[in-house]
């Protein structure tokens, strides 16, 4: 493990949620050179690898949710160090669980085929299981063809679940992306329905899990928890992770709806009285096309990227998830219900 610290000019910038067009005044007129320091990434990396490998230990059948986003690209990292040693130029070992996706159908293409790409470079067991075949079990039920099938993947999620009879998923959920985030445990206790109760549960002492399991119960495992959307996107320039080209600038085609850049395509035209734009844009966070919205963004390298979340001032879920804005609670509620 190295450490090193990132030599950056900030120029005077908007926060990287505002478009191009909204006015802002900067703080100061020059610009001003910083030293930031990503020495505390050895110790969150040495974390996460504790976790990889105890769920490892301990369960008997886990899986790695991957879905080809950068915090599930990270995890992957983690694992890759904690499990596959290289001789000379040739790599031994390989990840010890399967990784698991559930598609909805409307995810963008340049992540599901980066998805595809990671799991056979790296020689690992990639279950992909699909909302539409839930539609087609009838057990999800749309109330019209455009409702958003985001939050549908809990039921094919409990699914998978039950089909590999899964004891333990992990995931790249982070504390500081949302509220109902905030409040879960490391290794968080699902009941036989896959449910979360909030209320109750587990202490975590130091780097203490309790991981009793009754039958048909399970855990939701989130390493990266205590990560910052900065620390990611540290972790990233540091380690050189290739990542789908969502991440950085290119040009779409959006239009400005409830606060939100929303990228216009088949399943998101735009609505009657609306005028579209072609902007600089990156998103932030890549989920189903009918909730995710990109920034507007120049930022084409990892080091530009750190340099525009060090502006940011909201989460990256608050500034870019539709689904995250109907109520203060959505989040919560869907994890109740079986959600990642």
């Amino acid at each position: 493990m190295t450490t090193s610290t990132l030599e950056l000019d900030l120029e005077p910038m908007a926060p990287a949620h505002l478009p191009h067009t909204t006015p802002y005044i900067a703080p100061h007129t020059t610009p001003h050179h910083v030293h930031l320091s990503n020495a505390h990434l050895d110790a969150l990396e040495e974390e996460v690898i504790y976790i990889l490998r105890e769920v490892a230990a301990v369960f008997e059948r886990p899986a790695l949710l991957f879905s080809g986003g950068k915090d599930s690209l990270v995890l992957l990292k983690c694992a890759e160090k904690a499990f596959i040693g290289q001789q000379g130029a040739v790599k031994t070992g390989k990840i010890p669980y399967p990784l698991l996706m559930i598609d909805t159908g409307h995810n963008f293409t340049e992540v599901t085929d980066f998805r595809d790409l990671r799991a056979k470079e790296l020689g690992a067991e990639l279950i992909v299981r699909s909302v539409e075949d839930s539609m087609a079990r009838g057990t999800v039920r749309l109330a019209h063809a455009g409702e958003s099938r985001n939050a549908h993947q809990s039921v094919t999620l409990l699914e998978a679940i039950e089909e590999f009879r899964f004891d333990a998923l992990i995931g790249g959920a982070r504390r500081d992306e949302e509220k109902a985030r905030a409040k879960e445990r490391i290794f968080s206790h699902r009941d036989s329905f896959g449910q979360w109760q909030p209320k109750s549960q587990r202490p975590e002492l130091w780097n203490l899990f309790n991981t009793k399991l009754h039958p048909g119960e399970h855990f939701r495992v989130f390493p990266i928890s205590n990560w910052t959307e900065l620390d990611v996107w540290q972790y990233i320039a540091r380690e050189n992770i290739a990542l789908p080209s969502l991440y950085y600038t290119h040009p779409r085609e959006v239009v400005e709806r409830n606060g939100l850049l929303v990228p216009v395509t088949q399943l998101t035209p735009l609505k009657a009285g609306e005028q579209s734009a072609w902007r600089d844009v990156r998103f932030r966070t890549v989920g189903d096309i009918t909730c995710t919205c990109p920034i507007a963004s120049a930022a084409d390298t990892a080091d530009q990227v750190i340099v525009e979340t060090i502006a940011a001032d909201l989460s990256e879920r608050g500034a870019t998830r539709m689904d995250d804005k109907t109520s203060d609670a959505s989040m919560e509620k869907r994890k109740k219900d079986g959600y990642f």
